[in-house]
């Protein structure tokens, strides 16, 4: 590698390097015809805040980005809490694929993989938004809706079930 090579020739190399990698997970393998229609894509921009000493985006900024997909998703939900029901994160799995380098634009998916009584958990892949053959990361998060007074499951709003309904 020439250290006069350019950010953008770096980038470009990476990701043709990590396509041509077998173990690579790529858009067609991750949203093939099958897959359920995204409740959301969610746009994030990669910040130079977010880079570690690796010069790529730290493992914990990945969590940054997922909840900033699920609150832009909620923001479009009317009635996804009140004083007696609210969400909390409850579990969450993350694959790391490749890693995201500065600059890059990203696209957060979601999707419903299931609807429980109290909860639901959403799939997730963070895909380069000009590539998405290019995936960053994919798995879930299970969000439960709780009484904040009791701390006691209870059961998904109305809102949350039919906006799920309508992406499947």
């Amino acid at each position: 590698m020439s250290s006069t090579e350019t950010l953008p020739a770096k980038r470009a190399r990476a990701r043709k390097t990590a396509t041509a990698d077998a173990g690579m997970v790529h858009a067609d393998a991750a949203f093939d015809s099958a897959a359920p229609r995204p409740l959301f894509v969610a746009p994030i921009g990669v910040r130079w805040r977010d880079l570690d000493a690796f010069n790529h985006v730290n493992n914990a900024n990945y969590l940054t980005y997922l909840e900033e997909a699920r609150l832009q998703w909620l923001q479009h939900v009317p009635g996804w809490f009140d004083e007696q029901s609210m969400p909390v994160l409850a579990a969450s799995n993350i694959n790391y694929r490749r890693p995201i380098e500065w600059p890059a634009q990203l696209q957060v998916r979601l999707s419903c993989e299931r609807l429980g009584t109290s909860s639901i958990t959403l799939a997730h892949h963070i895909v380069d938004a000009d590539d998405d053959r290019c995936v960053y990361s994919d798995g879930n998060v299970v969000m439960v809706w709780m009484n904040p007074a009791t701390g006691k499951p209870v059961a998904l709003p109305r809102s949350i079930r039919d906006a799920a309904a309508a992406a499947a």
